[in-house]
């Protein structure tokens, strides 16, 4: 006598659920979402890892020998592009260099110095901002820094400066800016930054970058 056998094929094969798809899919994305509020939203970044200068957005490319004509300090013509895949510290000020700028230039120079093993990723540029003659003095305690002229006018369209002031040569006096091996505009320090800080800041970038 024939026996009733079940059926075969596909029909009976279990359902495979789609969840393990939808969960490797998750935690792919994970690290690319993180990592987008952490960039564009301040509040989702650890209060550790928040940069004390503040950063410049969006970010401003470096301007090329054209838009921005700079010389070196015996007259030659300076491209600034050609610092590309270093790390820049940067600071503008007029030639005479009164104290204010000597407190940026300092910071510029022990930031550089105390990078230790990383001292040749960095390099510092101070933008002189009329035609005077730089000091003796201020040539040989900052010796190392490029320095180049600018003018103002044309160095504030590049530069993140404060609003409200007399002229853009005012202006620029203020800030220090950093500068990363891309030829971005990244980060800006305002009126009297904190030395430790600003060398922390690079210390960060550094430690965390592969290029430059």
């Amino acid at each position: 006598m024939a026996t009733d056998s079940l059926p075969s094929g596909p029909s009976n094969a279990p359902k495979r659920s789609i969840a393990p798809l939808i969960w490797i899919i998750v935690l792919s994305m994970a690290p690319v979402v993180a990592a987008f509020l952490v960039y564009y939203i301040p509040e989702f970044r650890p209060a550790g890892s928040v940069n004390y200068g503040t950063l410049v957005e969006p970010q401003r490319p470096m301007p090329t020998a054209e838009q921005l004509p700079l010389t070196t300090l015996d007259g030659k013509p300076y491209d600034l592009s050609q610092l590309k895949g270093q790390w820049l510290l940067l600071a503008a000020d007029g030639a005479a260099c009164p104290e204010e700028c000597a407190k940026k230039l300092y910071i510029l120079r022990n930031t550089h110095a105390m990078t230790g093993k990383n001292v040749e990723r960095l390099n510092r540029v101070w933008f002189i901002t009329d035609d005077a003659e730089v000091p003796e003095k201020v040539l040989e305690a900052y010796r190392g820094t490029i320095m180049l002229r600018v003018k103002p006018e044309d160095l504030a369209k590049f530069l993140t400066v404060p609003t409200g002031m007399a002229n853009s040569q005012e202006a620029l006096a203020v800030p220090l800016w950093i500068m990363d091996p891309l030829g971005n505009l990244i980060l800006e320090y305002g009126k009297d930054p904190d030395p430790f800080k600003v060398r922390k800041d690079i210390g960060r970038l550094l430690h965390n970058s592969r290029i430059g």
